[in-house]
C-alpha cells in the first residue's frame, strides 16, 4: 500500500490543504492519505491554536474523502516532533511504502526541523507548490543538501516505491490560502 503522510497545525483546515492533497493523492498514485493533526508545532506559537479535537472536526467536515483519513498520531504519542512521530507510524507499519507530503512554504524551513535530514534519509518526500514558495525547491538548505536526490516531477508516481533519500517538486493549480491569514481576518492574531 503507498500512503501519504500530511501532516500540520490545520489551524484551521482549508481548501489550500485540500489542494495539497489532492494533488498528492492524483500525482503519487497513493491508496491512501493520513491526515496528520498535530497537537502544536515546536516553531509556532500555541497561543492563538484552536483545540485539537476542534481542528480534527474541522478537517473531517471539510474533507470527506475515500482516500483521506483525519488523525491525531502526535497526541497518542505525546510528541509534537514529526521525526519520531514519522518513526513510530513506520515502525508500526512496516509493509507500508510511506511518502511525507509538505507544502513548499515548509521546505524553506525545514532545515529548522528537529532531525530534519533523518526524515529526508528515512522517507521520500513530496514538496508540492504554494503561492510564493516555488523558488524554495532551489534555494532551501534541504533542497541543496539533497540536490543529489532530487527527481523529476514527472516520475512523481515512482516516489512511493523508491528508497530515500529521494524527493521531489510538484508543480500545479496553487491556492493563495493560508491559515493564518484566515486567523487574521477573522479577527484572532
Amino acid at each position: 500500500m503507498k500512503v501519504g503522510l500530511f501532516g500540520g497545525s490545520f489551524n484551521p483546515p482549508h481548501d489550500g490543504h485540500r489542494l495539497v492533497a489532492e494533488i498528492a493523492l492524483r500525482t503519487l498514485g497513493l491508496d491512501q492519505l493520513w491526515w496528520m493533526v498535530t497537537p502544536g508545532n515546536p516553531l509556532k506559537s500555541k497561543r492563538e491554536l484552536a483545540p485539537l479535537d476542534e481542528r480534527i472536526a474541522r478537517s473531517e467536515t471539510l474533507f470527506p474523502h475515500p482516500k483521506i483519513r483525519v488523525t491525531a498520531f502526535e497526541r497518542a504519542l505525546g510528541s509534537s516532533y514529526t521525526a519520531q512521530v514519522l518513526a513510530h507510524v513506520k515502525a508500526r507499519n512496516p509493509a507500508v511504502d510511506f511518502v511525507w507530503i509538505m507544502g513548499a512554504d515548509n521546505l524553506r524551513n525545514f532545515h529548522r526541523w528537529q532531525n530534519w535530514q533523518k526524515i529526508a534519509m528515512t522517507f521520500p518526500i513530496a514538496v508540492i507548490d504554494r503561492p510564493g514558495s516555488t523558488l524554495s525547491f532551489l534555494s532551501s538548505q534541504m533542497a541543496r543538501t539533497f540536490d543529489f536526490a532530487r527527481i523529476d516531477e514527472h516520475d512523481a508516481g515512482l516516489l512511493p516505491r523508491m528508497p530515500a533519500p529521494v524527493w521531489t517538486f510538484i508543480h500545479g493549480p496553487r491556492s493563495s490560502l493560508s491559515s493564518t491569514a484566515i486567523r487574521n481576518q477573522n479577527g484572532q492574531t
